[in-house]
């Protein structure tokens, strides 16, 4: 029998698929589609740097390992090539059949050079000499070099350069520019490739010598490499050489344009198997540079307009928001629904304010010049105590995140680089205030990044307290990362990795008591990912004994939903939209009690076992219904929805007949739309006084 687990990797891939079925819609405006197929192309290549650079490491020490879908690393991989070469055609068929007839329809023609006139060319050549040119550095590809000099993820040209007085051949590479965009404006109308460009006009860099053959490639090198934690005298340092490696590092992905002599050239110079080698003819490599095209200026028409962010009715712009909070008690904003303004104007109130003291904050992933950085910059410049955690393990940011710390730390900041063994995920932040002597502490809890950027388009909560229960335990979380203090003692906020999988196992075994005792019992969550077998077990065991649960799962799913016993009573859905699904929100019915907890944590083993995380009950009961009613809106999606079946494929909600069609993003943004409104026309038509202080 097989065991009741998805492969995560497979399910992971047919989370992709679902993001490419958006890219798909005819019913969706022509740039979104062409969006939608730049994010699979995005989440692709970061497929191939971190589980397949990881997949092929283990298979060199242990393949004989195991998943929970009892398949070993050699199968994984294997299965892994498969899905992804028939991915990829798909991807191709969307870009050549449907997206380029479209877009020359609208304007936007792909062009070949060779089919351009005169002028065309002349204009090109001179955006070549004057912005392109200066920027190539050839670099000469030989059989010692070639796994050292060739960049990660950038396109590059290969060229066969030949030397009529030498009468001899090299084999040179340009790697294309990545300070410019991928495709080049045509006049009158259209595009043409960089790579194109560069092929055509590339000539002039090689005087004397003529260029033979050419090809397009694209190496992915791993970048699963840990830091060594436990030697690392200066972690800084350590970070930096981790970074530097990857570069460095194995090749996991060759993509390459055209299958001729030169191709086979490099693929013996790289020494590749072929099932690292994939041939793609009818799309760009780098679908990922397409994200610029899809926001080329004068075509708003041409796709959807960005979510604005209403005001938050409780917060008064004119108003401090620490007195929002002594009056409101507990704040919950649900972003980008609602603007993520007030996240920032927390902390740069903070760093104005002169009754603050102090701040704390962990900083994960951060928007480059980052206002909550500079925030915490000036606060520390006038005097306030700030401390920040800024994780240095947090995936691609590494560098990004030394640069900031080292502000932070030259401003008068204390900054630590996250905690050792653990990556620090939780997002919070602490403001300490002296109020008539006494000092007051006010929360900030969320499940996004402070980022400001991603917050335009990721789904999350933030939660805004000064309970005291909230505030203590804030202190004693921020005790236990800078003074290796232990994670316990917590009155209401539940950390990981101690006490969060625990808690959440306990909770859905509190259901299954009661649906065995014939009690109503409900369980309705919303996660970006769920892939740790003791919570599956857990659910399998409460769906045995009755208990209905919900899983709103936007990525990874290792749970089969399905006829069997286990399963029977749950479902999955994803729902894949214009906004990134990315907060984390868990309801357990509790007998008509209900507790409703917002997280920085998902289902998955490293979240629970492997990371400093924080979830978060909500006690304010507004805020509770608000957020039980945006998961109940999960299940109503008929648009943006997807059901997953017992082998872990995707099947689309359609709606029924005689059913309104509901889709929950447009509801949620008219939802707080609606609240906004109704508190600006109350405080319109009411009058406010000035009094004195």
């Amino acid at each position: 029998m097989k065991p009741p687990y998805i492969n995560r990797e497979l399910s992971w891939l047919e989370f992709n698929q679902r993001v490419l079925n958006e890219a798909l819609r005819p019913d969706l405006p022509l740039l979104d589609q062409l969006k939608f197929l730049a994010i699979t192309g995005s989440n692709l290549d970061e497929f191939f740097q971190v589980r397949i650079g990881g997949l092929h490491t283990l298979h060199a020490s242990a393949p004989t390992v195991r998943d929970i879908s009892g398949l070993d690393v050699g199968e994984q991989l294997a299965a892994i090539e498969k899905r992804v070469r028939r991915f990829k055609k798909d991807q191709e068929r969307l870009f050549q059949k449907e997206l380029l007839p479209a877009l020359s329809e609208e304007g936007l023609p792909l062009h070949a050079i060779a089919d351009l006139d005169p002028d065309q060319i002349q204009h090109l050549a001179h955006y070549f000499e004057n912005h392109v040119s200066p920027l190539l550095s050839p670099l000469l590809l030989t059989a010692e070099n070639a796994r050292q000099i060739i960049p990660s993820l950038n396109v590059c040209l290969a060229l066969t350069v030949s030397d009529p007085e030498q009468k001899d051949e090299r084999i040179v590479i340009l790697p294309l520019p990545s300070s410019i965009p991928r495709t080049a404006l045509v006049n009158e109308g259209g595009f043409v490739l960089l790579e194109d460009l560069i092929a055509h006009f590339c000539s002039s860099l090689f005087p004397g010598e003529s260029i033979t053959a050419h090809t397009t490639f694209r190496l992915t090198r791993n970048t699963d490499i840990p830091a060594n934690e436990d030697e690392a005298h200066d972690f800084a340092e350590e970070i930096h050489q981790v970074v530097n490696a990857r570069g460095q590092s194995f090749p996991v992905r060759l993509q390459t344009s055209q299958d001729n002599d030169l191709t086979h050239q490099l693929i013996a110079l790289l020494e590749l198997d072929l099932h690292k080698v994939f041939l793609t003819k009818f799309a760009p490599l780098a679908l990922a540079d397409l994200f610029s095209l899809a926001m080329v200026d004068g075509f708003n028409h041409l796709r959807t307009a960005p979510i604005s962010g209403a005001e938050a009715p409780e917060l008064d712009p004119t108003h401090s928001i620490f007195e929002a909070l002594d009056q409101e008690q507990d704040i919950t904003l649900v972003h980008p629904y609602q603007s993520y303004r007030p996240v920032v104007r927390f902390i740069e109130e903070a760093s104005r304010d002169p009754h603050v003291l102090a701040i704390k904050q962990t900083l994960y992933r951060t928007a480059n010049n980052s206002q909550i950085v500079d925030a915490l910059i000036h606060a520390a410049k006038s005097g306030k105590q700030v401390t920040v955690l800024v994780e240095l393990k947090a995936r691609f940011d590494e560098a990004h995140n030394l640069e900031r710390a080292e502000e932070l730390r030259r401003a008068g900041a204390q900054v630590l680089y996250g905690v050792k063994g653990l990556k620090t995920h939780a997002k919070i932040a602490l403001v300490i205030r002296n109020e008539d002597g006494h000092l007051k502490r006010y929360v900030h809890l969320g499940t996004g990044n402070y980022n400001e950027i991603t917050a335009r388009f990721y789904t999350d909560i933030s939660y805004f307290t000064c309970r005291p229960e909230f505030g203590t335990d804030a202190s004693i979380f921020f005790n236990a990362v800078t003074g290796r203090t232990k994670l316990e003692n917590f009155r209401a906020l539940i950390p990981a990795p101690t006490e969060i999988k625990r808690s959440l196992i306990d909770l859905i075994e509190e259901e299954t008591a009661r649906a065995l005792e014939g009690e109503e019992a409900r369980i309705v969550a919303k996660m970006n990912s769920l892939e740790d077998i003791d919570m599956i077990n857990a659910l399998y065991a409460a769906s045995k004994a009755g208990v209905e649960i919900k899983l709103n799962v936007r990525g990874i799913c290792c749970l089969k939903t399905g006829e069997r016993k286990e399963a029977k009573n749950i479902e999955v859905v994803s729902i894949i939209d214009q906004q990134l699904e990315h907060m984390r929100v868990f309801h357990f019915h509790q007998g008509g009690d209900d507790e409703v907890f917002i997280s920085s944590a998902d289902w998955m083993t490293r979240n629970l076992e492997k990371r400093v995380e924080l979830m978060t009950p909500i006690l304010d009961a507004t805020s509770k219904k608000l957020l039980i009613g945006i998961l109940e809106s999960c299940f109503k999606d008929n648009q943006n929805a997807y059901l997953i079946q017992p082998d872990g494929s995707s099947k689309r909600i359609e709606r029924q007949k005689g059913e309104r069609k509901f889709r929950m993003q447009d509801h949620l943004t008219q939802l707080f739309e609606r609240k906004a409104a109704t508190a600006a026309q109350a405080r319109s038509s009411s009058l406010e006084p000035h009094l004195p202080k």
